[in-house]
């Protein structure tokens, strides 16, 4: 008898102590964060990028107790809808976030897309942080989106300065796909050279995305014989193929694009004709990379057996909300207070070395601060891996 009672009180304390922890695990409060991105077809490596970042650090956030807003713990969960980069399919994405009552959606990751979006996100009290360039977007009186990374018409002046200066570039040519997204990449970086003072030799050539052989598409370009070829807008999925057709024409001169690029997917794609190939990275290098960086790029691989050098830049998108929703915790539901609190936000970068700050820029784009400062690094492709030719920063 002695011994059931103490076996009934020893389950009894087990039991005790194990909805004790179910209970103090429930206790945060959930707050969700949208994503409505591509994460299916030839885009698909930026909205893979984009959504993987959300959730390797929202999972690091709620494994060590998740987060603090005005005296509230929360858990972060993460929202996510595949747009396919179908803008109709990414109104019924932000439709959906609205319904579920989210406040903060990240994406998306095209023009078209975050362009269609905006009637639903201003209607409903959403803001959102696309990867998409149209200045519209950004400018008053529009004020519910935030750019998530530098533009092609902030990167693209950069890169043909660098080049005119530390590679005698002089003429360039410029391709793009028959689809608004590109075709407007190629127009800002056509403006761009021209202003710099490069000749353009071609800018007309477009071709279908699920065109297989570039090399009818690119011979007339080639004929032009550029100092550079600029691959507009491009996707990860055609980018390799556009160089291997070029390099298999002949064209010995630099490619480079304003998009960000997958390491692995060039590699596999291009192999070695992709050496040299110039785009823009990830928002972070060896030197600037943080311990909290690194930790994050470690948990990242840990959850999904590899690492896009994108993510360095698309980390950040959570972090503003969550940071700037801390420091006006009346935001979570009043895009209103987000919004006013934006002109003065600041906190410190913890994934920048030093003292580098989370702040709202794009006044000289845009007029008003709705864009996120994080710093343009420029890559060349290299056997198999992305590395840094030079870094600059974005107003």
């Amino acid at each position: 008898m002695q011994r059931r009672t103490l076996m009934k009180a020893a389950l009894t304390a087990v039991t005790l102590t194990a909805l004790q922890a179910t209970t103090a695990l429930a206790e945060n409060t959930v707050l969700k964060i949208g994503f409505v991105g591509v994460t299916s077809g030839p885009a698909a490596a930026w909205g893979i990028s984009n959504q993987r970042s959300m959730e390797a650090r929202a999972s690091w956030i709620n494994e060590t107790g998740g987060y603090t807003i005005g005296g509230t713990t929360y858990d972060i969960e993460i929202v996510s809808f595949d747009d396919q980069k179908d803008p109709k399919r990414a109104i019924a994405g932000m439709e959906k976030m609205a319904q579920e009552g989210i406040h903060y959606v990240v994406g998306p990751n095209v023009d078209d897309g975050a362009a269609a979006v905006r009637p639903v996100a201003e209607a409903n009290g959403i803001m959102y942080f696309p990867y998409a360039f149209p200045k519209s977007l950004y400018q008053a009186p529009a004020s519910n989106a935030v750019l998530g990374m530098v533009a092609n018409y902030q990167s693209g002046p950069a890169i043909y300065k660098y080049l005119m200066d530390e590679k005698g570039v002089k003429t360039v040519a410029f391709i793009a796909a028959n689809e608004s997204d590109p075709l407007s990449q190629r127009d800002g970086g056509v403006e761009a050279a021209t202003a710099l003072g490069m000749e353009v030799v071609s800018a007309n050539v477009t071709y279908q995305v699920d065109t297989t052989d570039f090399t009818p598409v690119l011979t007339p370009v080639m004929r032009s014989r550029p100092d550079l070829l600029v691959l507009s807008g491009v996707s990860p999925a055609n980018a390799p193929q556009l160089i291997r057709s070029a390099r298999e024409l002949g064209f010995q001169g630099v490619i480079s694009t304003e998009t960000a690029q997958d390491a692995g997917v060039l590699a596999e794609g291009a192999g070695d004709l992709a050496n040299g190939f110039i785009s823009v990275g990830g928002a972070s290098t060896p030197e600037l990379a943080s311990p909290m960086m690194n930790e994050f790029v470690q948990r990242y691989t840990d959850m999904f057996g590899e690492y896009n050098d994108e993510s360095n830049t698309k980390v950040y998108a959570l972090e503003y909300i969550l940071e700037t929703l801390k420091a006006d915790p009346s935001a979570i539901t009043d895009v209103d207070a987000f919004q006013a609190t934006m002109d003065t936000f600041e906190a410190p970068n913890p994934y920048m070395n030093g003292d580098a700050k989370l702040r709202y820029v794009g006044m000289s784009s845009f007029g008003q601060k709705r864009q996120v400062s994080v710093p343009l690094v420029v890559n060349v492709y290299q056997d198999g891996e992305f590395e840094t030719l030079f870094v600059a920063e974005v107003d």
